[in-house]
């Protein structure tokens, strides 16, 4: 500045604030933690909502209840991204009106922590089963334990809200009760039954596994190509239809061939099926190459479609097709079992092997005939029980064959290290032996793993009990159906949102095709299935299972007094069964419920029973991962359709998984996982959760270093944003301007807080956090940044304090702080307490103890919205003229300029006011006229009616706001316009 100019720095009105533009985020945000702990935010709530309903004002109820976390690691990307969504529901809810309950809580019984106990227990050479068992349950929970307390602390560092003074546990001894009371509600309505069928197992951990505990990976298996020789004519009507001539035909040496992956269950083989409309050849071999098993002329039943993906696998180099055999044919048959009459099998696989149709037999891969083992598989044991075909119980629970099964006695499948046993190889080797084996190979295929030893599984028949799904209840619950299936397809259909809804079709057909519910685990840490049976008696007997309340409300009533570990303190059945039947009849079952059982009853224990859960016992939403489609959401489906008669949510918001920039899972071996506390320690914990608002969740997620480098930029914007209004609010007296006075550009940016208002409810209502955020951060960045804050810097920084422009600016920016802090609160929990409390430094206030301010209806106003959108055409055309001078360096600064506008007489009747119309454009004067513009002038296809001829303001540029006016130099104050001598006095 000159020596001969006045210095008017200091009496120009510039945003002043402390509040720093560098967040400092993983350094502050502890300290607002601290804050919250100790002003006690979540029972303050609590309080505001007992305080509206005793003034007769009651907020609505919202709870959501909380899917428990394994209580056994820390965090990874995919809790963070789980609780967020979570926190940013809750919080939103309570904002927009709601009592917004959200309880925390913990899943601690299962195999996951028994694994662990068990590592430790063989690291020093100890075997679990040679420990007491009520110990070893002990040292479960004191595991369980110590990880919830690590995960607490991990989880409010994200900035999560809830009751983490009282949690939930499944471990606690009332919700031990509660799920063994469940459980009993299944004993007493008729659905608990003992059967024998093939389940998922695990032989490393010795349990059956339910199919949200199996993950499937890549596997390489054996393949196998076995011969079944035709042996002769089934009984019955069906015989007829093989004249004997073909029948010796085809006892000729001819063979149905069956592929298979899992050669070890060829000695549990107790048919074959075939698909009754596929086409089946008989074959002739009539040329090998060197190394095929098969042999010169012998003769093959094939489908048709698969035979020469067959010959060549077992390389036959000529064939002949003889002819085509039909369904009725097939059906005819009987077979020899593979190891019929080999050396010391003592005649174990002496019998014959039926040929049966079964609609589950394609010709997309294999040999369209399907070797059938009822006791490891589905879909053989539903064709066995159809066909009454007998089970086999020759592997053990540890994956090794019964010792006393002929040959292969004491094999295991699968090693306890995971690895393959032996037993494959020796199957393929008597194959081999007993001329079956046409073909053999390895497949590298998709395979089930269990999710906790990553070691392969099986399918093994063992004594499980069941809840049946299909069984009419024996209860009065029947307004959805009268079966646990029909409950929870009538309760997907008419009780639940979904978000999104393809989560509804998923849930439907898992619903509408799954088989009965396994309930046992043969294991040590969990609730135990509370029954008992009587000596002697068949699963069949009506007498079998004990069914009396009497008993069922000692079980409860121990469990409630000293939790679940009571069962297995020896006397415990004598003590429940004494006086009321003889405990000599029953034996004491010991399996454990399904971990998942746990989790399915929170709704008990938590909604029903605590005094923070739901008025009716049901949710208003659960949230978690898809994943959960065959977890947590479907659990606790079966579980309440069973034992209150509907679905225990009314809402299911379902998330995708998070994956690296470039799309690929996260796994430790790539070296490409993401740790929530990594981004913490780096950016703060608002940056993660602003990833997540920025996210389509419905989806699955992409997070990393760039991807973060991104959400820090948004977020430094938004920061800016609210920095610049608080220093322009720093000192404000507070004194509004009523809408109805205030200028146009003010009216606007009211109606579109109030347009924003509707969508910014509307968004959190349907959780589209996304959607939402974007709409707030354009508003932000867009609206107010480089639109309306530029526009009135003039009028706030140079204006008198008494002028009606700026007393309406600051009115509409308190509009503004209030609006955008508050909506963004649940997003950004830390930046907007920060942001509240620079404003408004009460010791105990919060910007989470407020809720949304109502924007009144009036603000909208559609019609000076059309309007002031034309009125920005026009400007743009004058700014884009302005800006070809200021390439052309004819000025430098738009307050240099005073265009004359030409416009239609249309636009004439809108645009009507050159000094308010200069302050929008940013110059010192506009000349607005109707006359025809001159050759030349400047104009924009897509605003007709508007051009721009350029001229230089004339006078003199003020010391104090910089505009170039005629009058600058005339007033009390040297080199000041009119406005600025006013201002100074």
């Amino acid at each position: 500045m000159c020596a001969d100019t006045p210095d008017y720095r200091d009496t120009v009105f510039l945003p002043e604030t402390e509040f720093p533009m560098r967040a400092g985020l993983p350094a502050r945000e502890p300290g607002w933690l601290a804050r919250w702990e100790e002003i006690g935010i979540y029972d303050r709530l609590r309080d505001k909502a007992r305080a509206a309903a005793a003034a007769g004002q009651p907020r609505t109820p919202f709870t959501l209840h909380d899917g428990p976390p394994y209580a056994n690691g820390h965090l990874h990307i995919g809790h963070a991204l789980n609780k967020v969504l979570k926190d940013m529901v809750v919080r939103s809810q309570q904002m927009m009106g709601h009592d917004a309950r959200y309880v925390p809580g913990w899943d601690c019984h299962g195999l996951p922590i028994e694994w662990k106990i068990e590592e430790q227990y063989r690291a020093k050479g100890l075997n679990k089963d040679d420990v007491d068992i009520v110990a070893f349950r002990q040292e479960c929970r004191n595991f369980a334990a110590g990880w919830i307390d690590i995960q607490r602390d991990e989880f409010k560092r994200l900035g999560i809200t809830g009751n983490w003074a009282d949690p939930y546990l499944t471990m606690d001894y009332h919700a031990e009760a509660v799920i063994a009371g469940e459980f009993l509600k299944f004993l007493m309505n008729g659905t608990l039954y003992q059967g024998s069928k093939p389940v998922m197992w695990s032989p490393v951990e010795k349990t059956a596994l339910a199919e949200a505990e199996v993950e499937y990976h890549d596997h390489t298996s054996h393949q196998v190509w076995v011969k079944f020789k035709i042996v002769g004519a089934a009984g019955g009507a069906n015989s007829a239809a093989l004249v004997e001539a073909e029948l010796d035909e085809l006892r000729n040496e001819t063979s149905v061939v069956i592929w298979t992956t899992t050669p070890w269950t060829i000695p549990q083989n107790r048919a074959i099926a075939f698909g009754p409309s596929l086409e089946y050849g008989l074959y002739e071999v009539l040329e090998i190459s060197e190394g095929s098993t098969a042999q010169v002329g012998e003769k093959l039943l094939i489908a048709d479609k698969l035979a020469n993906g067959v010959f060549s696998a077992a390389k036959v180099l000529d064939v002949k097709r003889i002819r085509s055999i039909s369904s009725s044919q097939l059906e005819s048959l009987t077979l020899a079992h593979p190891y019929r009459g080999v050396e010391g099998a003592n005649g174990e696989w002496d019998y014959r092997v039926p040929m049966l149709p079964g609609d589950h037999v394609t010709d997309d891969a294999g040999t369209g005939f399907v070797h059938t083992a009822p006791s490891h598989g589905d879909d053989d044991y539903q064709i066995g029980l159809k066909h009454g075909l007998p089970m086999t119980y020759n592997v053990m629970e540890d994956g090794t064959y019964r010792a006393d099964l002929p040959v292969f006695g004491g094999q295991a499948i699968i090693l306890p290290d995971g690895k393959e046993g032996p037993a494959n190889v020796s199957n393929i080797k008597q194959l081999a032996y007993a001329g079956a084996l046409f073909a053999k190979g390895k497949l590298k295929h998709s395979y089930p793993h269990s999710w906790r030893s990553k070691a392969p599984v099986i399918y093994r028949n063992t004594p499980q009990w069941f809840v049946a799904i299909d069984r009419e209840l024996d209860d009065c619950l029947s307004t959805y159906g009268d079966t646990i299936r029909k409950r929870a397809l009538n309760s997907i259909n008419q009780l639940v949102t979904w978000t999104p809804q393809t989560g509804r079709n998923r849930l439907h057909s898992m619903i509408e095709a799954r088989p009965d519910w396994v309930l046992s685990r043969q294991r040590a840490w969990g609730v135990p299935l509370t029954c008992f049976v009587k000596k002697g008696a068949k699963p069949t007997d009506p007498d079998f299972l004990l069914r009396n309340a009497e008993v069922n409300a000692r079980i409860v009533a121990a469990f409630e007094a000293d939790g679940a570990d009571v069962w297995y303190v020896p006397g415990f059945k004598d003590k429940v069964l004494a006086g009321i039947v003889e405990p000599a009849d029953y034996d004491q079952v010991m399996d454990v419920l399904d971990v998942w059982f746990d989790s399915g009853s929170t709704h008990a224990f938590v909604l029903r029973d605590r005094a923070d859960g739901s008025e009716d016992g049901i949710a208003d939403l659960y949230l978690e991962g898809t994943d959960q489609h065959r977890g947590w959401f479907h659990s606790s489906m079966l579980q309440a359709c069973g034992t209150k008669g509907r679905a225990p949510y009314r809402g299911v918001l379902t998330h995708g998984f998070t994956l690296d920039e470039k799309g690929m899972k996260m796994s430790k071996s790539l070296g490409n996982t993401v740790a929530p506390q990594e981004v913490i320690d780096e950016y703060g914990a608002d940056i993660l959760r602003l990833w997540v608002a920025q996210s389509d969740y419905t989806v699955d997620l992409r997070i990393g270093k760039e991807i973060l480098k991104g959400t820090a930029d948004s977020y430094r914007r938004l920061r800016n944003t609210m920095r610049y209004m608080l220093g322009a609010l720093n000192g404000w007296d507070g004194q509004r301007v009523e809408r109805a006075d205030m200028p146009e550009l003010e009216q606007l940016i009211l109606h579109r807080l109030a347009e924003l208002d509707g969508r910014v409810r509307k968004g959190y209502a349907a959780y589209d956090f996304q959607g939402l955020f974007q709409e707030i951060f354009t508003f932000a960045t867009s609206d107010l940044s480089t639109f309306y804050f530029d526009l009135r810097k003039d009028a706030l920084y140079c204006d008198p304090t008494d002028s009606l422009i700026r007393r309406s600016c600051l009115t509409v920016m308190d509009a503004i702080f209030h609006r955008l802090t508050l909506w963004l609160a649940p997003v950004l929990p830390f930046t907007t307490e920060e942001i509240w409390l620079f404003r408004f430094p009460s010791g105990g206030d919060s910007v989470h103890l407020q809720d949304f301010p109502e924007t009144p209806a009036g603000w909208l106003d559609p019609a000076l919205a059309a309007r002031m959108a034309r009125v920005r055409a026009v400007r743009r055309v004058v700014t884009g003229a302005l800006e070809v001078e200021r390439r052309a360096k004819t000025i430098g600064s738009s307050l240099e300029a005073a265009p004359v506008v030409h416009l239609s007489p249309e636009l004439a009747q809108i645009v009507t006011d050159p000094d308010s119309f200069a302050k929008l454009c940013i110059t010192s004067a506009v000349t607005l006229t109707t006359d025809p513009a001159p050759e030349g002038a400047f104009a924009l296809e897509d605003v007709p009616g508007v051009a721009v001829v350029f001229a230089h303001a004339e006078g003199e540029k003020c010391a104090r706001c910089w505009q170039i006016l005629p009058d600058v130099g005339r007033h009390k104050h040297p080199q000041t316009c009119a406005r600025c001598d006013a201002a100074l006095g």
